[in-house]
């Protein structure tokens, strides 16, 4: 069982439609951090399309324990707070583990976009997202 730290607040850039974030470590059962989790305040295209307003990233050696599904489900009752109706999570189409993340909290697969040339995770090497 994991728990979620207090947030850090991060501000967004309006120039590369990025929005607020909270960004919570998440803490196993002795405390020690495993992964972390943030919340995209905000439904711009860069969220709702590539992004998502749900990130997250299990550390290597934690990998494989739940984490990352368990992190999901606590910040849901968060970001029902922050006013979300919805929220986007999207991967790559590679990612089989963070694909069955989506798959065990509920979310459905809407569809596969190409990531556009100039967009930072283009940059990366990535072309396209799931959105889920």
């Amino acid at each position: 069982m994991i728990r979620l730290s207090e947030p850090v607040k991060t501000a967004g850039n309006e120039k590369k439609g990025w929005v607020s974030t909270h960004t919570f470590t998440m803490l196993d059962e002795t405390g020690q951090p495993v992964g972390e989790i943030a919340l995209r305040l905000g439904h711009t295209e860069w969220v709702v399309q590539y992004a998502g307003h749900v990130g997250y990233h299990v550390n290597a050696p934690f990998q494989g324990r739940g984490y990352a599904t368990q992190a999901c489900l606590l910040l849901r009752p968060l970001a029902v707070n922050e006013g979300f109706t919805e929220l986007w999570i999207t991967c790559n189409p590679d990612n089989w583990a963070s694909r069955r993340v989506c798959e065990k909290i509920g979310a459905v697969l809407v569809n596969i976009v190409d990531l556009p040339p100039g967009n930072e995770m283009y940059e990366r090497g990535e072309r396209q997202k799931c959105r889920y």
